[in-house]
Formats: structure tokens, sequence, C-alpha cells
């Protein structure tokens, strides 16, 4: 089964075409990092495919129509982190994390003990329970991005959707990350990001090539055409090497 999948899709942004007519399916249970050069239209797919944009073409959610879903029934299948995204900065980190259980919550009912639970879950995963009393304003950037992860952790989707999640991560959280992503791909969780750190992208199960608007290659992370495509729409600038445990992006 896929997660999503793309017929058709196209979108364009002040009148300029974006994305031209992407045809792609990724599939359930697995996790698809999205890469290439500034300008591919990598970020626009993934809110297209998120329906934060408009767009033409079909875009179907767990073999549903992603058009035809209520939109509570969506945001509880899918969740959302976004590049650069923003919180109330005078709200509380808990309250903060909290937000992401509104798809679960009646309209004006206090948290359930399914929802706190859920958050503690998502803030010790992100190692952001100790700041749980602060505000969001007061963190670092690097801090707030771990508490807008656990925001979108917590609505506990069966579809997580990243952009650039890495961003403002020190070396340390960006390998938390990675274990993180796992773990979810583990428990049966589709997990689709955009990312400009190529070799953490080769840890991916697939990749998603993208160039002026399309896809240009799509396939498993350990395939060397795989690899071909990415070397390629790098311009040849970066090659890609086996290590011990995995594979790695080197400048030329």
């Amino acid at each position: 089964m896929n997660a999503l999948q793309a017929t058709g899709l196209h979108v364009s942004l002040g009148g300029m075409p974006v994305l031209h007519g992407i045809d792609l399916a990724l599939p359930a249970g697995r996790w698809t990092a999205i890469v290439g050069p500034n300008g591919a239209g990598k970020s626009t797919l993934l809110k297209a495919l998120a329906g934060l944009l408009p767009h033409g073409g079909h875009v179907a959610l767990l073999g549903r129509s992603m058009a035809q879903l209520p939109q509570r029934e969506r945001a509880r299948a899918l969740s959302w982190l976004g590049q650069g995204d923003v919180g109330a900065d005078d709200l509380p980190v808990y309250d903060v994390a909290m937000l992401g259980r509104l798809p679960h919550q009646p309209w004006l009912a206090p948290p359930s003990a399914a929802d706190r639970a859920a958050v503690e879950q998502a803030l010790r995963a992100t190692q952001a329970w100790d700041w749980r009393e602060r505000s969001l304003g007061a963190l670092s950037g690097g801090e707030r991005q771990r508490v807008l992860l656990a925001r979108a952790l917590a609505v506990q989707a069966q579809v997580l959707l990243m952009d650039e999640p890495l961003s403002n991560l020190d070396p340390p959280h960006q390998a938390d990350w990675l274990a993180l992503v796992r773990a979810l791909v583990a428990q049966g969780k589709t997990v689709v990001s955009v990312l400009h750190e190529i070799s953490f992208a080769l840890h991916a199960d697939e990749l998603v090539v993208m160039d002026g608007g399309r896809v240009t290659h799509q396939g498993p992370c350990d395939d060397a055409a795989t690899h071909r495509a990415m070397e390629n729409v790098f311009g040849g600038r970066i090659a890609i090497h086996r290590l011990a445990h995995g594979w790695v992006a080197i400048p030329k």
C-alpha cells in the first residue's frame, strides 16, 4: 500500500509553474527522503502532498482521495513539520506540544489522559521534557526545533512529513533524529523528509531525486542507479561512496 500517491501533480506560485505534472507513489511503512538542488521544488512538493498548497492533479493519502477526506480525519492521519515553522513564543513548551493533539480532542474539551501521555512521550523522545515549563521564545533555535518536532510526533499520525527537520540541530541531535525516524518506521509509520544533508538522506529506505520541478529518479538508497541520479542532479560535484555502515556523499 502507498502512504501517499500523486498523479499529474502541478503547482504554480505567483503565476510561475513550479511543479510539472508529477506522478509519484510513496510506500507505506518506509522512510523516503526527497533530495535535489536549490529550487528543484522539493519543499513545494512536500507542501502539496500535505494539502498545504493549491494544486492541480490528484493526491491520495493511505488510499483515499485527500480532497475528500474530512479535515479532522486528515489531521489525525498526517502530521507536518515545516521549515521555519513558527509557534506562539509565550506558550510553554508543554502547551506547544499539546497542539499536536488538537485533531484528537472534542471542541473545547480538556486534554485527556491519552493526550497527556502522547505529549510526554513526544517531549521525552526529542529530549525536551525537562523544558516543558519554559516558554518557546526562551529557547535556542535547535531547542525550538526539537519542540516543534515533538508537536508533530504528538499527533501520532500514520504519515509524517518533515521539511528540513535537521535545521538548527547540532550533530548529536541530528543523530538522535535519525534514530527516532528509524524507530518510527519500525513501528510501521511512514516518514517523508526533504533534506539538504545528502549523507543523512542516504540512510533512508527510498530516495526521490528532483530537479526543475520534476522527479528525475526514485529508487532504493543502496541502488547504484539512485547514486548516479544523485550525482548527476548535482552536476557531478558529489560522489557517493560506501562506508562500513552505509553510504556517504563526498564533494568532488
